[in-house]
């Protein structure tokens, strides 16, 4: 600001709360004296003055953007120059200063409770005043937890579990210019006292039988050595996976897949009548009528539905796992519906984002998920004092009950 311009504010003032209003004399100087800095530390970012038209190098300026910043003299907007490179950060004012580490938390957690980047920007500008912090910039807030899922990814594990649940939800990712659909492989464990934790969360292909031995191979390497009972979906081959890695541990299909998967192939007007008859099988007491109702039903349906009824019957070793325990031990392991919980958490959270930028976009979110649901988990409804008193004398020498 000029001396002239100076003295013609000056003598428009009629008193000293006048100095400070605002745009007034005060706010200006501040302006003026703040932008002529920033003018200065983009010359000698560039290496040539804004009186020159040509520089050492290809980088030119770039017009400004505008920018709010608190003073004491109240809230003033500058024109913040910028190169076309975008390689220039002030440093007087430095870019989204004032973030500290509690608004970083509070980003982070609103991130994790499935809002986008543009939905906190713009829920900060109007809680805060016209707080300014860009998606962008959020993005990068909520980067900062990615080392923190890493570790959280490769901490080290229990020797022995004796329950885990594998099990592999969708998303779209962005990759090279196209949408591609990735599985993010959940593993969800119930330790030795009965307390059940998230294992590892992995991103990768569509759900493969090769992939999850890769997931169950970082398991070994972190620690675990023995898996008492595996539950896990249909999926072709994994069976085989685990046993290459874990040859001792008893696998169950979830039976809820199973009952989903026949249903895809029977019509709309037989399904009721299809489940009737299923029941009996799946919910026997004892293994030996379960096959006797198998027989039935399949005498009843496999000529309507062959591959439906040879699903059952091929499938039948590892279906049928859960008839050799008690009823507490079958109602944890019948079904995957434990991790299945998780993922509708996953679900509730990645609403809003019909497609991720990138693998790691991804997994920081779902760690976010993952560690908000296992907060929320509280005791087991089972009696594990019982279940893990049974598994000790099924699995005689594999397991150890913390007994003196």
């Amino acid at each position: 600001m000029n001396t002239e311009k100076q003295s013609q504010n000056l003598s428009t003032l009629k008193n000293l709360d006048d100095l400070f209003a605002e745009n007034g004399i005060i706010q200006n100087l501040v302006k003026s004296t703040v932008e002529t800095i920033l003018k200065g530390e983009l010359e000698d970012h560039l290496g040539y003055s804004f009186r020159q038209k040509e520089g050492p190098s290809e980088n030119r300026r770039n017009g400004s953007y505008k920018k709010s910043i608190k003073t004491s003299a109240g809230k003033v907007e500058i024109d913040v120059p910028r190169d076309r490179e975008g390689t220039y950060q002030p440093k007087f004012i430095p870019k989204y200063e004032g973030i500290d580490s509690k608004l970083e938390e509070s980003i982070i957690s609103l991130y994790g409770k499935g809002m986008t980047t543009r939905e906190i920007s713009l829920h900060l500008e109007q809680m805060y005043s016209g707080m300014e912090i860009s998606p962008s910039m959020i993005s990068k807030i909520t980067d900062k937890i990615i080392d923190s899922a890493k570790e959280w990814q490769s901490r080290p594990l229990h020797d022995v579990y004796p329950i885990i649940f594998f099990d592999a939800i969708h998303f779209k990712v962005r990759k090279d210019g196209k949408i591609v659909s990735k599985a993010a492989y959940v593993c969800l464990g119930i330790n030795s006292d009965g307390i059940k934790d998230i294992l590892g969360i992995y991103i990768g292909e569509n759900e493969s039988s090769t992939f999850w031995l890769s997931v169950l191979t970082d398991l070994q390497n972190r620690g675990v050595q023995d898996i008492l009972i595996a539950s896990i979906d249909g999926l072709k081959g994994f069976p085989d996976a685990i046993k290459s890695i874990f040859p001792k541990t008893e696998i169950q299909t979830c039976i809820v897949h199973q009952i989903r998967n026949s249903l895809k192939y029977i019509s709309s007007k037989y399904q009721k009548e299809f489940l009737r008859d299923l029941k009996p099988v799946y919910q026997a007491p004892t293994e030996e009528l379960a096959l006797e109702n198998l027989n039935l039903l399949a005498d009843k349906w496999e000529k309507r539905y062959p591959v439906v009824i040879n699903s059952w019957k091929n499938n039948w070793g590892t279906l049928s796992t859960y008839f050799k325990y008690s009823e507490p031990i079958r109602k944890i392991i019948y079904t995957t519906n434990i991790i299945e919980n998780v993922h509708r958490q996953m679900r509730k959270v990645t609403k809003n984002r019909s497609v991720f930028p990138s693998d790691d976009s991804l997994f920081k979110l779902l760690y976010l998920v993952s560690s908000d649901v296992s907060k929320r988990w509280t005791t087991p409804k089972w009696n594990w004092g019982q279940v893990i008193s049974q598994l000790a004398i099924h699995f005689e020498g594999r397991i150890r009950l913390g007994l003196v």
